[in-house]
């Protein structure tokens, strides 16, 4: 707004109706007042009272570490936990022959060289095929081609090398790299499709390879389905949901997390879910500017996909009381206001050709001078070639500026 007054200020006081001049100042003033009054009502869970900031919340790698090396690979989640995650998320799926192993989407196009190896087979679903077809599959090379976050180039050769190699995993291999590392694992379990020797029973045969490899207690389980019976069956398994409930459906649910996009979720609802012990995971959150706003709303975990990145803030990027957060407003629109009304000094001042300092106007012989001044009321001008002949006698003369050397 301050420059935009620039030129409101011209305009204003060179105009000659004074409606014209009240509408315009008018609409003006009230756009400015408006956005003086603003920050009444923005909220932002960084102006917090001082000492009431809790600790940052914990990261869980997204795929493992998918800036680092291929999603849901084996080098992506060691390389998550080297970067001091303290979680790991992925997606299962259960295989032809019954083999619960990682893939995110439906199909193995995006992330294998399916099209290489199996030409014929490309638009199957990905749990059609066995693990012992899955394990001819590279996992890896796309990374390096696709380069799906800009980040390839940066890899040492000896990643680059690694990352080329990598196979798909299988779920018993993920979960020996999280009971290692001692590290919280969250994953989607996708049903299989019709016709599937395991579409009814892939819970259980997921849940026996969970129980068989890792605490239970170091997972957090995020399928909704048979709920109940699996809790009976393993009620060390921290029940997790993907859906905001009423506190009573949740605790019926023996639910201990939420797993929500960062978008659904408040600072009060945070806070609501927490005093009944049910913490909450924000997901997909790789901007420090999105982590500060998690860590301020008191989020307890964040699903990231730039864990390298989120481990080494030690506070947030923004934070302050709102005594400071008052005073900077005011400040602002002060200096603000200043500036605005000298600009407008400025322009009344100049457009009535008013002197600037004491004694600035030049001075005649016989009164002030001008420039548009002159003692005749006639004036008569000549332009003359000062190449060809003499100026006439008495006349006013302008030199083309050429000749001013």
């Amino acid at each position: 707004m301050a420059v935009l007054s620039w030129p409101i200020a011209l305009h204003f006081f060179r105009m000659n109706k004074k409606v014209r001049q009240i509408a315009v100042l008018g609409l003006f003033l009230s756009a400015l007042f408006s956005l003086y009054l603003v920050p009444l009502g923005m909220y932002s869970p960084c102006i917090k009272e001082a000492g009431t900031l809790g600790p940052a919340p914990t990261l869980i790698g997204h795929r493992g570490a998918p800036m680092l090396a291929p999603e849901n690979t084996i080098m992506s989640f060691e390389k998550a936990v080297e970067a001091r995650g303290q979680g790991l998320e992925t997606d299962v799926t259960i295989s032809y022959d019954g083999v619960p192993f990682l893939m995110h989407d439906s199909t193995l196009r995006r992330t294998t060289n399916v099209e290489d190896v199996f030409p014929n087979r490309t638009h199957l679903d990905a749990s059609m095929f066995t693990w012992t077809e899955l394990q001819q599959l590279n996992a890896g090379s796309w990374f390096l081609s696709r380069d799906p976050f800009g980040t390839a180039s940066s890899l040492s050769d000896e990643d680059r090398l690694q990352a080329q190699n990598q196979s798909v995993p299988s779920l018993a291999q993920f979960l020996e790299v999280a009971a290692k590392s001692s590290r919280l694992v969250l994953f989607d379990l996708r049903r299989p499709p019709y016709g599937h020797p395991y579409r009814q029973s892939y819970i259980n045969t997921t849940l026996e390879v969970v129980q068989a490899h890792i605490n239970s207690s170091q997972v957090l389980w995020l399928p909704s389905e048979d709920r109940k019976l699996v809790h009976a069956v393993d009620p060390e398994l921290q029940q997790t949901s993907g859906e905001k409930a009423s506190i009573q459906e949740l605790t019926d649910e023996h639910i201990v997390r939420l797993n929500l996009h960062y978008s659904s979720m408040s600072q009060q609802q945070i806070r609501k879910y927490l005093s009944v012990n049910i913490s909450t995971n924000l997901y997909v959150i790789s901007q420090p500017w999105l982590y500060t706003l998690a860590w301020c709303a008191g989020a307890q975990s964040v699903t990231t996909n730039s864990i390298h990145i989120l481990s080494r803030m030690s506070k947030p990027l923004f934070l302050m009381t709102p005594e400071e957060y008052v005073l900077m407003w005011i400040l602002t629109d002060v200096v603000s206001a200043v500036l605005i009304f000298a600009i407008f000094v400025f322009h009344w001042w100049r457009e009535r050709g008013l002197p600037f300092w004491s004694g600035s106007r030049q001075t005649h012989e016989n009164g002030p001078y001008s420039k548009f001044r002159t003692d005749s009321p006639d004036v008569i001008c000549v332009h003359w070639n000062p190449l060809h002949s003499d100026p006439p006698a008495g006349a006013f003369v302008s030199l083309p500026s050429v000749f001013s050397q």
